[in-house]
């Protein structure tokens, strides 16, 4: 237990701790403790989530509502187990494919360090539960948190992936609702650079 609260304390960016980013349903109704097996790569790899990624969201958009941030390998494996079994709600990836994403101390498969926490900006809820257009956001996160690598939405909430990565990324943009995946944008599309504040301005800062 000291372990835990100790790792929870650690002060991860300005606004962040490890502690927001260890809650885990999952692990709460399996009766797991979502602790790192290498605590200082998940750290490690979680301040430059928090720096690069989630500090420029919150500055720019306000609260950022964690959804699910870091799993260890075994929380992780428990949920891509409900997953293969059919439970709904367990949308996890398998160990290998969530290294260097939600499983932040392991590397990927090509040995770089990642972050992935699935979020939700509430500034935008009322406007998605109004239109289901998750699209002048994924423009907005284009334009303003530059070191992202890939976002994935999902309809629910407009709840998001989103990921640093330390290697090359394609850090394409688009939405997953199963089983249909679509893609709005990636490095070396033609819409990819640019000035995209026209689509989302009549919602969103400049």
């Amino acid at each position: 237990m000291s372990d835990l609260t100790a790792l929870g304390r650690v002060r991860l960016s300005e606004h962040f701790f490890m502690r927001d980013m260890l809650y885990s349903e999952v692990a709460a109704a399996s009766g797991l403790v979502n602790l790192p097996e290498d605590s200082d790569l998940a750290i490690e790899a979680g301040r430059n989530l928090c720096r690069w990624v989630l500090e420029p969201l919150r500055a720019g958009l306000g609260h950022v509502a964690l959804r699910s941030a870091y799993r260890s390998p075994t929380v992780n494996g428990r949920c891509h187990a409900l997953h293969k079994a059919g439970v709904a709600d367990s949308w996890c990836a398998s160990n290998d494919d969530s290294a260097g994403a939600h499983i932040w101390d392991r590397r990927d498969r090509a040995g770089r360090l990642g972050a992935t926490a699935t979020v939700v900006v509430p500034r935008y809820l009322d406007h998605y539960e109004q239109t289901g257009d998750w699209r002048p956001l994924a423009w907005w996160i284009r334009d303003h948190v530059p070191e992202h690598a890939e976002v994935q939405f999902f309809r629910v909430q407009c709840a998001f992936n989103i990921g640093w990565s330390e290697g090359p990324s394609d850090r394409s943009i688009g939405l997953l609702d199963p089983p249909t995946r679509l893609q709005l944008t990636a490095a070396g599309a033609p819409e990819f650079e640019g000035d995209h504040s026209p689509l989302y301005r009549h919602i969103l800062p400049i």
